[in-house]
């Protein structure tokens, strides 16, 4: 007795990608939610706008300026003659970048404390800004 080991049907040569779409789009819509949920940084400071912006690292300092003359390293107060100090408590090993976020009434002299301090610690200094509309 001799077996037929042919297959009845002609083999599939086409893939449904309607899986791979259910996919994609539960994945967008989980991000686009799970982004409102970003906790912001409670020091409130009206940062310049600007017409570009560039990419941020994920491991970074961030200092925030205020129009008083405050001084904040990663949402503690931190007072002038001890911000070299504080960001050097602040630094992580694979830190490489302090985020200056100054309010529009900061002076340069708030800037140039913290880019001196930064630089001693060799860290690059990059300005908040936001978009203009």
């Amino acid at each position: 007795m001799a077996f037929d080991f042919e297959p009845s049907r002609p083999p599939v040569s086409s893939i449904s990608l309607a899986g791979m779409t259910d996919v994609v789009l539960l994945l967008l819509v989980f991000f686009l939610l799970t982004s409102s949920f970003v906790p912001q940084l409670g020091i409130e400071v009206t940062l310049p706008q600007v017409d570009a912006s560039a990419p941020v690292e994920q491991q970074y300092i961030t200092v925030s300026l205020t129009s008083d003359g405050s001084y904040f390293v990663d949402g503690e107060p931190a007072p002038e003659a001890q911000l070299s100090q504080r960001i050097r408590e602040a630094r992580r090993t694979e830190t490489t970048t302090v985020i200056l976020r100054a309010d529009e009434g900061a002076t340069i002299r708030q800037f140039a404390t913290v880019a001196s301090a930064a630089q001693a610690l060799e860290l690059r200094v990059l300005m908040a800004t936001e978009r203009r509309e």
